[in-house]
């Protein structure tokens, strides 16, 4: 009875030492118990006062790239109007240039001015072809009921038709809307030339337009080309 009693106590110290990993294993049960807890390759041992190693860093991500914006070329600046002139023109030439602009280059600015001093402002018609011709548009301007007027006789206005001189602009803009106002159409209003009547002339317009203008001009003005504004 008693080796009875002896050999279920031994039983049950072995089945306890088994399931505890006391025996059957090749480390103790703490070891395992340890070993299950933490990474002994990441221990170290330090002295006293020694600060701990610091910890590895995670290997940051790398942002994706991100592809830039093509940076935008500058802005080629815009092309500098054209700008021609005459010195001094005759006033038969003058119109000329002033037909060239009126039929085909309105997008150029005529300006005009006497070639000497100014004495006033003019409203005249502008020379006509000959005489013939001045004297009939003489008889139109008086069946419209204009009476002030002179044919020009000499000079180089000559066969232009004089309706009026001026000392400000202000006047002779007031006598061209009476004009106009009556039904005369090719009356003009311009600094009163000088005693030559030669004027200065200057065009101003778009760039890309001056090959144009200086081929009709060279129609117009075959002996007389524009020089570049000074």
């Amino acid at each position: 009875m008693k080796l009875l009693v002896f050999l279920l106590v031994l039983g049950n110290l072995l089945f306890y030492a088994f399931s505890t990993g006391l025996i059957g294993t090749s480390g103790g049960g703490e070891e395992v118990r340890v070993g299950q807890q933490i990474n002994p390759e990441s221990i170290r041992i330090v002295a006293r006062g020694e600060a701990p190693p610091p910890a590895a860093a995670t290997p940051a991500t790398p942002e994706p790239e991100v592809e830039k914006p093509a940076e935008a070329l500058p802005a080629s600046p815009e092309a500098a109007p054209v700008c021609l002139a005459w010195a001094a023109l005759a006033p038969v030439a003058a119109e000329r240039v002033a037909r060239v602009v009126s039929g085909g280059f309105a997008d150029f600015k005529l300006e005009r001015r006497p070639a000497g001093e100014s004495t006033g402002w003019w409203v005249h018609i502008p020379p006509l072809a000959n005489k013939a011709a001045a004297d009939k548009k003489a008889q139109e301007l008086k069946a419209l009921g204009v009476s002030d007027y002179f044919v020009v006789q000499e000079g180089a206005t000559r066969n232009a038709i004089s309706l009026g001189i001026f000392s400000s602009e202000k006047g002779g803009r007031e006598r061209l809307a009476e004009l106009q106002a009556q039904g005369v159409r090719s009356a003009k209003l311009v600094p009163r030339p000088d005693k030559d009547g030669n004027q200065q002339i200057e065009l101003r317009g778009p760039a890309d337009r001056r090959a144009a203008l200086l081929a009709a001009l060279a129609e117009a003005l075959p002996k007389t080309p524009p020089q570049d504004c000074p």
